[in-house]
């Protein structure tokens, strides 16, 4: 049996590199989506079976410090626009990041 380093070498950098472009851009997607005063709040779901279950309480307090958040946040009208454009054009490039690691599964 024969293996071919070389290209395994080809398959775990493309990986690591997908996977570092993947979480990289939404992290930084997540971050402008922050700044430009859209802070993600997840309504929590009950499950049957659910270990922790979040409460009405808590739910309203995370919703009250992301409303309270979004007040303090110092920049123009014009400063969000640009950072949600930017939360938007990161969150294309991980998807687009994820299509090309698809694509590279479907070809070869």
């Amino acid at each position: 049996m024969n293996v071919d380093w070389t290209a395994f070498l080809h398959v775990f950098v493309a990986a690591l590199s997908g996977a570092v472009l993947v979480v990289l851009f939404y992290a930084l997607g997540l971050r402008m989506l922050v700044r430009a005063g859209r802070v993600p709040v997840v309504a929590p779901v009950e499950f049957t079976d659910a270990i922790a279950v979040v409460s009405e309480k808590h739910r309203r307090r995370a919703e009250k410090a992301a409303a309270k958040a979004a007040k303090k946040n110092p920049l123009t009208a014009g400063q969000k626009r640009l950072a949600l454009v930017a939360a938007y054009g990161c969150f294309a490039l991980c998807a687009l990041a994820v299509v090309a690691g698809i694509v590279l599964i479907v070809v070869r």
